[in-house]
Order: structure tokens, then C-alpha cells, then sequence
């Protein structure tokens, strides 16, 4: 059955900027500070180390009971049984991966724009990743979304929707009347010396900045 997801905090895993030693410390000390969503986005591993680490990542989050989710690689998300796969447009096509995963596992897809939110809607996306919102030295390569398109994907999309690109204490106020439904965040949370403290404020500034979007 697939899990009810909490949106709000989700961490989106980068072991070259992690301030601990092993990325299960970072992991768990996020959890600990209110993060309801890991996402194990490791590019540079090669498959074996992957999928090591992942089975570390998903013992550490199954005993909190928080969703795990894995970046692009569908092969690694069916091996350690995670609750999801996150795809991007350049990844294998997002009707295909819900037919590998099957309907119980959650799939979330990225998307820069109205056309693509809509089609990884009718693809069975079941969240949307919306961004780069703003410039970012994880992906520096990331098209930017501007506010208003944001605005209109919510609008138009059933999808829950979480921003990506940029997220942290600065930017989190500019999405108070968004209507999204959670904050991707990466080096806000995971390179700060404490990354427990760091998700809680994050937390706290989304929830109080948080409110429905105005048709």
C-alpha cells in the first residue's frame, strides 16, 4: 500500500557536503530535527557503493518511519525496497518507471514548467519537484522557475508540489503564498555543523510562512 507522505522538509542527500562523517549520522540527525522525507540522490557512486549505502540510508529512516526515496536509479529503489524513486526529464520516462515500480511505491518527477508538470501528471507522478527556483551550486546547470510559473503549475496541477534550488532561511519566506506543499533542501540542512538545528528552524520558517494559494 503506498505510504501518506508529509511533504514539508524534505532532505535531498549530497555526501560531498556533509558536515558529519557518514551520510546514515547526517541522515538521522535530520529526521531528528523534523525532516518527514529523505531523498538519496548520490551521482557519483558507482552502482555496488549505491546500493550499500542505501541499504545504510533506509535501515536508519524505516526506524524513524520516514519515506526514503531514491534519485533516478529505479534498480536501486526496488533492491532496498524504498518507499519511492524520484526521476528528472532526462531520466527513463515517468510512465515507465510507475510501470516497473507498480502503484504502491510513490514517484515523484521533476519539472521546470506547466508542460511538463501536466505530463508527469497523466504519467502517474505522484508529487511534483518543481525548480532550480533560484541558482544553486548543487546543479548549476538548472533552468530557473520563476514565481509565477510556480504559481501556475499549483494551480493547474492536483500534485502536491515541492520547490527545489536554493531553499534555505532567505529564500523560504518568498514562498508564503505559493501554496506549496514542502521545501527540497539540500546544503541548508545537510552542510550545516548542526544539521538537527538547522532542519528544525527550516521547518519552523516554512510552517509559519505556509498558506494556500489565492485563485
Amino acid at each position: 500500500m503506498k505510504p501518506e507522505i508529509d511533504y514539508s522538509i524534505y532532505l535531498v542527500t549530497d555526501s560531498e557536503l556533509m558536515s558529519t562523517e557518514t551520510l546514515e549520522q547526517a541522515v538521522e540527525q535530520a529526521i531528528k530535527g523534523g525532516c518527514t522525507l529523505i531523498q538519496l540522490r548520490e551521482k557519483e557512486l558507482s552502482s555496488l557503493d549505491f546500493y550499500h549505502t542505501a541499504l545504510k540510508v533506509k535501515a536508519i529512516t524505516s526506524e524513524y518511519n520516514i519515506p526514503l526515496i531514491i534519485n533516478d536509479r529505479v534498480d536501486i529503489a526496488l533492491a532496498v525496497d524504498a518507499e519511492g524513486v524520484h526521476i528528472g526529464q532526462n531520466d527513463l520516462p515517468a510512465n515507465i518507471v510507475r510501470n516497473i515500480i507498480g502503484n504502491n511505491k510513490i514517484l515523484g518527477v521533476s519539472a521546470s514548467s506547466l508542460t511538463e508538470a501536466v505530463q508527469a501528471e497523466k504519467d502517474g507522478a505522484d508529487y511534483l519537484g518543481i525548480g532550480a527556483m533560484f541558482a544553486t551550486g548543487t546543479k548549476a546547470d538548472a533552468e530557473l522557475v520563476s514565481m509565477d510559473s510556480l504559481k501556475d503549475i499549483k494551480r493547474t496541477s492536483s500534485l502536491p508540489i515541492v520547490v527545489i534550488g536554493g531553499i534555505n532561511r532567505d529564500t523560504i519566506p518568498l514562498f508564503a503564498d505559493t501554496g506549496i506543499d514542502g521545501i527540497a533542501v539540500v546544503s541548508a540542512i545537510i552542510s550545516e555543523k548542526d544539521i538537527s538545528m538547522a532542519t528544525s528552524n527550516l521547518k519552523s520558517l516554512f510552517l509559519n510562512n505556509h498558506r494556500p494559494l489565492e485563485t
